[in-house]
């Protein structure tokens, strides 16, 4: 369902469990979660600082990326983990999970960078930590640290 602080700052939201999420019942446990605690490190938090969710809450078949008819069916779980963290800032983790709560049908490629806002809360989009593994370039870390950077900054204010 969801994993860290109630009182977190910080939100980061992604696409849906993967294999070993499945198995363990907490996100970002695999691969990509270890690269995504590598970040909250680097931004000068630990996990348990910050609050950690999935857009869905259970595992697509053959880990495809989640549909739309997906999205909106988990949707309103999604809406009220974020209403009872409240937090400052929100850190959206790839394409699925930004559209949905930035209301949009823009990919991840051209949101990333910018920031967004839901119910006012300031949202920045950023790539999920499984592409990021994926397309592991000095541009793509750049480019997320890049994003991070933002959002620490506007925590500090």
């Amino acid at each position: 369902f969801g994993t860290g602080s109630p009182d977190a700052s910080v939100m980061f939201i992604g696409e849906a469990p993967g294999t070993e999420e499945d198995k363990q019942g907490v996100p970002f446990v695999g691969a990509a979660g270890k690269k995504l605690d590598q970040i909250i490190e680097a931004m000068g938090f630990r996990r348990a600082d910050v609050y950690i969710a999935n857009t869905l809450k259970s595992r697509p078949p053959d880990n495809r990326t989640p549909t739309p008819e997906e999205v909106a069916r988990c949707g309103p779980y999604l809406k009220s983990q974020i209403d009872i963290i409240a937090p400052s800032v929100i850190v959206t983790l790839g394409s699925p999970a930004s559209k949905y709560i930035l209301g949009t049908t823009t990919g991840i490629t051209r949101l990333r960078g910018a920031w967004g806002t839901y119910e006012g809360i300031p949202v920045m989009p950023t790539y999920h930590p499984a592409y990021l593994l994926r397309n592991y370039t000095t541009e793509t870390r750049t480019q997320v640290w890049s994003d991070m950077k933002q959002v620490i900054e506007k925590l500090s204010l």
